[in-house]
């Protein structure tokens, strides 16, 4: 049978044109405030980064988040999500890390002799 045949006027819906019943229920795109307490961006229960978060619970050192928020406006000025080696070096630099013992012993193998 052709979809002429199965329309009642014996007439073919043109292309684009519904060809049942609308069955849609109202607007989709009703206004429903989908926010929670908490909000990422602004407001009262803003969730915290891992690196605060960590850093609230005392799971890291003072000095390891001064390192990691260098180098997260490091990148945030620069526009680099992911910065090179000499790049981390130089944030390492600017925040007054100088070499001024040998090296240590490494977790995986010893020092050299």
């Amino acid at each position: 049978m052709s979809s002429a045949e199965n329309n009642d006027q014996g007439v073919q819906p043109r292309a684009g044109e519904p060809t049942g019943p609308d069955r849609r229920k109202g607007d989709r795109r009703a206004p429903v405030d989908r926010r929670s307490g908490l909000e990422r961006r602004r407001g009262p229960g803003r969730r915290r980064g891992d690196i605060r978060r960590a850093a609230e619970e005392g799971e890291i050192t003072d000095d390891l988040l001064e390192f990691v928020m260098a180098v997260d406006e490091y990148k945030r000025v620069n526009k680099k999500p992911f910065p090179s080696w000499s790049e981390v070096f130089e944030v390492i630099k600017y925040l007054g890390y100088r070499k001024v013992a040998e090296r240590g012993t490494h977790i995986d193998r010893p020092a050299p002799e």
